[in-house]
């Protein structure tokens, strides 16, 4: 028993320590390469260059954890080649070799939400612990750690975001060795052909990863370009701190909550997410009417239900519809509904948008894009719900697992 809750404990400060790190970096990165001279365009495509990395990265590196039915081990390789690789992101000027160098930073960055998402789906399995339990750890992880980096970074400058994110990836590493390896016992393995019919044989996982890019384009815009939203206004390096707080604090309520109440039932998720969907379309539309940095911190707060809400929901739907023991791989085709074609959208047209239109007319735009979403959703439940023969057929998944 003192070894399971050692493990769960480990799991828990991974997560904190692991999220802390990406949103010191992700928080600040545009901010830093706009002190560097970059245009809103450059910056876009480079932080467009993570979705079309994670692209490949996602699934190979889910493919490989399925395959060697050893998360830890993947989870360490990307971490190692993290650190080593954005030493030199943070030393070179020339925009070609930082945008080549960017890529090969995302190969190792993008994949690492979902493989800890498998580690924590495949530890808890069999137990009574859920999901969002250890996933707040992560969200406590980034509120806390933005709020504490920005004021440092006001302090030291900009130009030293890289020895604050090294210094906090090489805790995430230590925690890293005590992981258990997130190999489920007695899962079966994945039979010759079967690897591609098991992930993509369920036609609402497709449908769902597919209209997900809708409510992915808007929300990687915002995350790109939004601190440099709040330093047009006026904002200053600790407002996007706390921006960056607000957006993930509320998240921890918000996962015990599902925790404690959502239903591991189909319809009931799909449900759920046109909910959700719908705080996106309200959250975009008011980004657009915005006119002072404090209104876009106060609006940032609605991140906590919309992209918390969309997070757990669309992780737990994955861990249902895909068998177990290809979990880590189903995780990596989910992240890509975060990422992928949708956020090279984001960071290419975004950057554009807001370059010559300017934000707010990219916050209408993602507006009418969420909007298509969130029909898409409805479309899908009531599709859900009038197919009698898929509940007939496939009664154990509706109801919480699947053959």
């Amino acid at each position: 028993m003192l070894n399971t809750k050692h493990t769960f404990l480990t799991v828990k400060l991974f997560n904190f320590f692991l999220y802390g790190s990406i949103s010191i970096l992700m928080s600040f990165f545009p901010l830093y390469f706009q002190e560097s001279g970059f245009s809103t365009v450059a910056i876009g495509m480079m932080m467009a260059g993570g979705p079309f990395v994670s692209i490949f990265a996602n699934p190979f590196w889910g493919y490989w954890s399925d395959r060697l039915q050893n998360i830890r081990r993947i989870l360490m390789i990307m971490l190692l080649g993290n650190i080593i690789v954005v030493q030199f992101v943070f030393q070179m000027n020339s925009l070609t070799l930082v945008f080549i160098t960017m890529l090969c930073f995302f190969l190792f960055q993008t994949p690492l939400f979902s493989q800890s998402n498998s580690l924590i789906l495949n530890t808890i399995e069999g137990t009574s612990y859920k999901f969002g339990t250890f996933r707040l750890w992560g969200s406590l992880g980034w509120a806390i750690m933005a709020i504490a980096a920005s004021p440092l970074i006001d302090v030291v400058g900009i130009n030293n975001l890289w020895v604050i994110y090294t210094f906090m990836l090489f805790l995430t590493i230590l925690f890293s060795f005590k992981l258990p390896t997130g190999k489920v016992e007695g899962s079966k393995k994945v039979e010759k052909g079967g690897y591609s019919r098991a992930l993509f044989g369920n036609k609402y996982f497709l449908v769902f990863v597919l209209l997900g890019v809708m409510i992915s384009v808007p929300n990687s815009m915002n995350q790109t370009f939004s601190s440099l939203y709040i330093d047009e206004l006026g904002g200053s390096v600790v407002l996007i701190g706390w921006a960056a707080f607000l957006t993930a604090i509320f998240e921890v309520p918000v996962f015990l909550l599902f925790d404690k109440y959502l239903k591991k039932n189909i319809p009931t998720m799909i449900g759920c997410l046109v909910f959700v969907s719908l705080l996106f379309v309200l959250r975009w539309f008011l980004m657009s009417l915005a006119t002072s940095p404090v209104q876009i911190i106060f609006i940032q707060m609605l991140h906590s239900i919309s992209f918390g809400g969309y997070y757990y929901i669309g992780t737990t739907l994955t861990a249902e519809l895909i068998p177990v023991e290809l979990r880590a791989s189903g995780q990596a085709i989910y992240a890509l509904t975060w990422g992928g074609i949708s956020g090279i959208i984001a960071g290419v047209f975004g950057g554009w948008m807001f370059q010559n239109l300017g934000p707010q007319t990219m916050y209408q735009v993602s507006t009418l894009i969420a909007s298509c979403g969130v029909i898409g959703f409805a479309m899908l439940w009531i599709w859900i719900r009038k197919d009698s023969q898929y509940k007939v057929e496939h009664g154990k998944a509706m109801s919480g697992g699947l053959e």
